[in-house]
């Protein structure tokens, strides 16, 4: 694990960036390995894909950090990343691998209401991609609302919210 934190670190070739994450991200199926990703940096290094140009190296970063959020302390440190994995999912292509492994992210950080304030200016593209989405973004879109709307503090941004 700590050679491919450092493998993805020292290489700029998106095809090595995008085996790395996916190795990462099945690595991180196993709780034990999830704390020794963390323990070695590896999400900051995973979250710092995050501003890689090339999709298919953010998607796998996005799926690599949904893995690594089943875990609580992983969450506390994934946390910092929620604004942009937002933006991502506002900005990337309607109905794309890249918004779908946003929202997934989106869905497993907002279980909790820890993070929910993070998520607030992002609800009028929520409800936007609910209308406009296909019917797997739906699906993600929904669990995102639905853990928010668990949340009685949220209640007056979700119904105030301007589509």
């Amino acid at each position: 694990l700590q050679k491919l934190i450092h493998l993805l670190q020292a290489t700029d070739d998106p095809l090595i960036q995008e085996q790395a994450l996916i190795t990462l991200s099945n690595s991180a199926a196993f709780s034990v390995n999830q704390d020794i990703i963390r323990n070695l940096d590896g999400l900051s290094v995973i979250g710092g894909m995050l501003s890689n140009c090339v999709p298919e190296v953010k998607e796998k970063a996005l799926n690599a950090l949904n893995n690594l959020s089943m875990n609580i302390k992983n969450q506390e440190e994934i946390q910092v990343f929620i604004t942009q994995v937002c933006r991502t999912v506002e900005s990337a292509p309607l109905n794309s691998d890249v918004q779908l492994a946003g929202l997934r992210l989106l869905t497993n950080m907002s279980f909790t209401s820890d993070y929910h304030r993070k998520m607030i200016n992002s609800i009028p593209c929520f409800l936007h991609l609910l209308s406009e989405g296909t019917e797997r973004t739906q699906i993600q879109i929904l669990k995102v609302l639905v853990n928010l709307s668990a949340n009685p503090a949220m209640t007056r941004h979700l119904l105030r919210a301007q589509v």
